[in-house]
């Protein structure tokens, strides 16, 4: 694993991807504290945080893009699935690596609230615990943008693709506000999404036979819930895209101030999630 992360860390910082990434975070985190902080007179460092969330839909594309699918396209990846080392530690080289290049600029934003404090009042115990909620979520997005990679040979499509699931995370609270309560609506909002995840799970494993099973099952229990008691999906599709909302963590930090450990945990427990799956993607290919 070790041998990967350095060729994968030497791959970012000697082509354009590292650099650019650590300066576009930079600048524009420069730019915020420049305004947020220096000139209004904020003393919370977090608020530039909650201004930077947008950032995420730029630089995770472009850091992930090419972990999965440029090994994919240019057929270098046989050589990975037949080295003497684990799949898993293929996928935790590659991560780590990325990892590294998003926790510098990090590193560099924590002088942030020390800056602030030579001035006058700074609160550092929140800025730091919303810089490690910051940290976490950019670690789950890049884990999504590594599973997307793995599913396609294509940068560009790759790319394209976590830019939407960021977007759609993104937006999503906004989404939430706007959706009807009925419970009509929630349940053909859950048919949908039952379609949609035996898509997925078709396109993973190419098994239609289990795809269709659980497309079946799916329908009927929804269908028999609906009838025995439909107002148990009144704002079902709400609640539910509420509970897996992950912007909102971050908000509890960066404005109530409040230390969420559960919330730190769902970051990492998501993180994991996303790695396992793509490990999985690549052990399909290896027995394929």
């Amino acid at each position: 694993m070790r041998a990967i992360y350095k060729r994968e860390l030497k791959s970012y910082m000697t082509s354009m991807i590292g650099p650019l990434v650590i300066a576009a975070l930079t600048v524009v985190t420069g730019i915020y504290f420049s305004v947020y902080n220096l000139r209004v007179g904020y003393p919370y460092f977090s608020y530039v945080l909650g201004g930077l969330l947008f950032i995420f839909l730029l630089v995770v594309p472009v850091l992930t893009m090419r972990s999965l699918a440029d090994e994919r396209r240019s057929k270098t990846d046989q050589l990975l699935l037949t080295a003497p080392v684990s799949v898993g530690k293929i996928i935790m080289g590659k991560y780590f690596a990325m990892v590294t290049i998003f926790a510098i600029p990090i590193l560099i934003f924590c002088l942030c609230p020390l800056i602030i404090k030579t001035g006058g009042t700074a609160y550092l115990k929140a800025d730091y615990a919303s810089l490690l909620a910051f940290f976490l979520l950019g670690c789950v997005y890049l884990a999504i943008g590594m599973f997307i990679s793995s599913l396609t040979e294509s940068q560009i499509i790759a790319a394209v693709g976590t830019f939407g699931v960021l977007l759609f995370f993104y937006l999503l609270d906004g989404i939430v506000g706007m959706l009807p309560t009925t419970a009509m609506f929630s349940f053909l909002a859950m048919f949908i999404i039952l379609f949609v995840i035996c898509l997925i799970y078709y396109g993973m494993t190419k098994n239609w036979v289990a795809a269709s099973g659980i497309a079946v099952v799916g329908a009927v229990v929804l269908t028999t819930l609906y009838i025995v008691n439909n107002t148990m999906f009144e704002s079902a599709l709400s609640n539910l895209l509420s509970a897996i909302s992950i912007n909102t963590i971050i908000e509890t930090f960066i404005n109530d101030h409040v230390f969420d450990v559960i919330g730190l945990v769902y970051y990492i427990s998501l993180s994991f999630v996303f790695l396992f799956l793509s490990s999985q993607m690549i052990q399909k290919r290896r027995w394929s």
